[in-house]
């Protein structure tokens, strides 16, 4: 299993622009080689800058026709509540690039949550034509990360870390939004494309026990992103790099 490649770049700007630049370039690659580039989004603040980049600067970088989104996660809210990881994606860029519904899989978070879970793991299976016991392999997967050091809503201590066979769960997280949809571990290792965005001081602990700590994925969830045919990028700014010990981390350091 290849070692994840980290880049350490000074602003969260910078790590912004680059993450623009990655899935721009992936979506060329995808599209390329068989029509389609299959892109899971996460939500959170953090990549909002980036989708607004996709949806200004790189607009004609990629030929939206061909993209289809997903989300890796979603609270139990309603489509147009401002804690919606759909909604913040609709108005960052989705609606500026007039993304037609049928390129659009969200979670359903105004729904039951076990419905919901059901009803996206129904949708991943039609979309991706999937059989009995396979998963789907997005060509890209963004992830952010949490203070606790969780992806998705992957919280520590879920069951949902041990989860197989299921391709999404509901579960209840400790945040002030408890309830919520997210996709499992199996999934996330399909991927052929990870890159994890992390900025902020308030983040640099995190990022220390994933990347230097000892491997205690029941404490540290983010451990558990481990594609088995994938890659995996980190982008951090310089202060949610503060805790590692080494600036020169394996992959690199810009800016």
């Amino acid at each position: 299993m290849p070692q994840p490649s980290i880049v350490i770049l000074d602003t969260p700007e910078a790590v912004h622009v680059r993450a623009a630049e990655e899935i721009a370039h992936w979506a060329g690659d995808a599209i390329c080689t068989h029509g389609e580039f299959t892109l899971c989004l996460a939500g959170g603040s953090t990549p909002a800058p980036a989708y607004e980049l996709l949806a200004t600067r790189f607009r004609l970088s990629i030929d939206w026709r061909d993209v289809q989104f997903f989300w890796g996660d979603e609270r139990c809210v309603g489509p147009d509540d401002p804690a919606s990881n759909f909604a913040m994606a609709r108005r960052t860029m989705l609606e500026p690039l007039a993304i037609r519904p049928a390129q659009i899989h969200r979670i359903h978070g105004e729904e039951r949550p076990d419905a919901a879970a059901e009803a996206y793991e129904g949708e991943l299976r039609r979309v991706f034509s999937l059989e009995p016991g396979e998963v789907p392999a997005f060509d890209l997967m963004l992830l952010g990360l949490g203070q606790n050091a969780h992806i998705a809503s992957l919280f520590p201590s879920s069951a949902a870390l041990r989860e197989e066979r299921r391709l999404a769960l509901a579960v209840e997280v400790d945040d002030r939004l408890a309830r919520r949809i997210t996709i499992t571990p199996p999934v996330i290792n399909r991927a052929a494309h990870v890159i994890l965005m992390v900025c902020g001081e308030g983040k640099a602990r995190a990022v220390h026990d994933v990347l230097e700590g000892p491997r205690e994925p029941d404490r540290v969830p983010a451990q558990i992103v481990a594609p088995s045919e994938g890659d995996v990028l980190w982008l951090l700014d310089r202060a949610a790099a503060s805790g590692l010990r080494s600036s020169t981390a394996p992959g690199g350091s810009d800016g």
